[in-house]
């Protein structure tokens, strides 16, 4: 375990942690990934609504951070690359699950929630995710 840090500070180094864990696509290639070894392609094909360009960025960053492993296989024909969760992409994914799951049982209330708020206020509701503009 590595040093205690306060993350209401301003330049805490949790914070980039944080920013990866939240960022757009990663909680679902993590899940996509969570059976085991999957090609660029077969990724594309599960976690949907992603680009190219979005995957690609994704995982780099994932390999960066020690997330991901991606496996080359020269020796294929053709050549193979294949991406996998590390042992610390599978911890990561141990503590997403749950807020997944919490995400999953409460997309209702916060819709609800989003509704009244734009009826007081008079802002369009959002049904994705993000609010409206």
């Amino acid at each position: 375990m590595g040093a205690a840090h306060d993350l209401l500070a301003a330049r805490c180094p949790s914070w980039a942690v944080l920013n990866l864990i939240g960022a757009r696509w990663v909680p679902t290639v993590l899940t996509a990934l969570d059976p085991g070894p999957m090609r660029f392609t077969e990724l594309k094909k599960v976690v949907d609504g992603v680009t190219a360009k979005a995957l690609t960025e994704t995982l780099r960053t994932l390999e960066h951070d020690g997330i991901v492993d991606r496996i080359e296989t020269p020796s294929a024909v053709p050549p193979r690359v294949d991406y996998a969760l590390t042992p610390l992409g599978r911890s990561l994914l141990e503590v997403l699950t749950p807020v997944r799951d919490w995400a999953e049982r409460h997309v209702g209330d916060i819709a609800e929630a989003r509704r009244r708020h734009s009826a007081r206020h008079g802002a369009p509701a959002s049904v994705s995710g993000s609010p409206a503009r």
